[in-house]
């Protein structure tokens, strides 16, 4: 197995500079041992104009066979004589993967102490691969490369036989890369699309690798084409595996368009494993992590439970508030005659649960941003034990509400239940426009916390919000006033109903608004604004503009 990596330069910055990035001097030939053989790594050539570091791997056969057993590990053909007769030795595979990921270590992180600024620019590169196993052909290889930067891929065929030419062409290809590229990025990229091209792996593929695949594929994989092909074939087409890939890089790529780390931008679950968004936390009072205790007037329990029903006088346990507020929402749904139904921000898919739980919902569709809150929700539901009638019903897909999404299009009603608090105040036009300008359901359904039902808590001190993550809460004013100019933009009417004891002075814990689309209102309307258009918080439309949310204690 062989590899070359050529880069050229001039006596101000030579090509010898190669050495220093991939921590090899030019004038050694050094060899390196593997689980399955010998690396060799020399210079064929090291001048200040041109330089190049060759990698050469020796397979050792015998560990092979005793190692992967030759069977469905090393992608040999399907003989009885495949562990003893194969092309592992010759063919670039995860083996020349692995090999590169252990000699040129730090180059691959592109760790340079010696000439840090050389590793963090672009080079000129040329990478040539002899032989490359390549399972879809030299089309394939243009697919996976040509989106990666490279001014030249070169995947020619090689003939089974040239003697033979009527035999056609193997499914080898021998492969040239020709570019400006980070060092550490056209190692990476090899790291990962070798193994992929080959389609198979000589280890056994565990959780780990989709750490590996993540940490390889940092900054090209998440807007890669061929995203799904290469985290598939890369992880031995586990299937639980890529899900888990597919769900971490879109969310890499979400929080890289908002400026954020991923880390933050997961964070619908608390440490606790509850999340506040979709209203799981029964009190939906709490802040740093405490639950409220009773009010001066009994209204709400410690627990978040209501007395305003009687149902303590009467033995029943009380519903939560998180209780009546799924039950508005259910109630709301019937109403409107909704069977296709979006939860958006789902969170740990209680309100999921709840629509399943009713035949009248065909077709349940939560969405949110964090992959752990949608794992909670697919232990949560049972997904894979569901018959297959009631798992044609239900689907968890990850998005981020902020953008525009053709998948949130065609469905009755949608449910924003404890979600706009979550958001930024710069952030609410594009939501408003992803929801009501484009994905357009019938009917929207949006629930958030009446602040100043907050005084009725006596543990909620003065001016803090009822969860640590809330950007802000709206008084009943505030929220209508939004309500009424997201209507008026959008082509909806808009009504409110009150979730929980309506208290005289201070009105309900919760409010709902309930949007539904005017007649003759399936398109928006030419008024609504794209996101990049929208109206900021500071216009007049906004019912908060001058205020902090937090700051407020009434």
């Amino acid at each position: 197995m062989f590899l070359t990596i050529s880069t050229t330069g001039t006596p101000e910055r030579p090509a010898t500079d190669l050495g220093f990035l991939l921590h090899k001097h030019p004038d050694n030939a050094q060899t390196f041992s593997t689980s399955h053989g010998t690396a060799h790594v020399l210079y064929p050539e090291a001048s200040a104009e041109r330089c190049t570091a060759a990698l050469l791997l020796e397979v050792d056969p015998v560990a092979l066979v005793r190692r992967g057993k030759g069977k469905g590990r090393g992608g040999a053909p399907d003989t009885a004589l495949a562990q003893y007769v194969n092309d592992r030795p010759y063919a670039a595979s995860s083996l020349l993967a692995v090999a590169l990921s252990s000699v040129f270590k730090s180059a691959l992180r592109g760790a340079c102490k010696a000439l840090p600024e050389r590793a963090a620019e672009p080079l000129p590169l040329r990478i040539a691969v002899p032989a490359v196993p390549a399972r879809g052909g030299a089309a394939l290889v243009r697919r996976l490369f040509d989106p990666l930067g490279w001014d030249t891929v070169e995947a020619e065929p090689v003939v089974l036989d040239t003697a033979f030419p009527e035999w056609g062409d193997s499914r080898y290809v021998r492969l040239v890369l020709e570019g400006e590229l980070r060092l550490a990025d056209a190692l990476n990229q090899l790291y990962v699309l070798l193994p992929v091209l080959d389609d198979a792996k000589h280890y056994w593929v565990a959780p780990d690798e989709v750490d590996k695949l993540l940490r390889a594929g940092d900054g090209w994989l998440a807007e890669h084409p061929e995203q799904q092909l290469i985290t598939s074939r890369y992880l031995a087409r586990r299937r639980s595996l890529t899900v888990e890939a597919m769900e971490r890089l879109e969310l890499a790529r979400l929080a890289e368009s908002d400026g954020l780390e991923a880390e933050d931008l997961d964070n619908a679950v608390d440490a606790d494993g509850t999340t506040e968004a979709d209203g799981s936390t029964d009190s939906d009072a709490t802040t740093g992590g405490t639950d409220a205790t009773p009010g001066a007037d009994g209204t709400m329990q410690a627990d978040g439970t209501t007395e305003a029903d009687g149902a303590t006088a009467t033995g029943k346990r009380p519903l939560s508030l998180a209780e009546q507020r799924r039950d508005a929402i259910l109630a709301a749904l019937r109403a409107a005659d909704a069977t296709r139904v979006l939860d958006l921000g789902c969170g740990q898919g209680q309100l999921v649960q709840a629509l399943l739980k009713d035949v009248r919902f065909t077709d349940i569709v939560g969405v949110d941003v964090s992959v752990r809150a949608l794992t909670i929700a697919g232990r949560r539901l049972r997904l894979e034990r569901l018959g297959e009638r009631q798992a044609g019903r239900v689907k968890l897909i990850q998005g981020s509400l902020a953008y525009t999404d053709k998948r949130l299009t065609g469905y009755d009603a949608a449910v924003l239940s404890e979600v706009i608090e979550h958001l930024d105040l710069p952030r609410l036009p594009a939501l408003e426009y992803a929801v009501f300008g484009s994905a357009r359901p019938r009917t929207v359904l949006v629930t958030t916390p009446n602040v100043e039902y907050n005084v009725r808590w006596e543990s909620l001190p003065a001016g803090h919000v009822r969860h640590g993550d809330h950007r802000f809460e709206w008084t009943r004013e505030e929220f209508r006033t939004w309500a009424a100019g997201v209507a008026e933009r959008y082509g909806y009417g808009v009504r409110f109903t009150p979730v929980g004891p309506d208290d005289p002075e201070v009105g309900p814990p919760t409010q709902m608004a309930v949007f539904t689309q005017a007649p003759n209102q399936a398109q928006a309307p030419n008024q609504a604004q794209a996101p990049n258009q929208a109206r900021t918080p500071n216009q007049a439309s906004n019912p908060t503009q001058d205020r902090n949310p937090k700051e407020d204690s009434a």
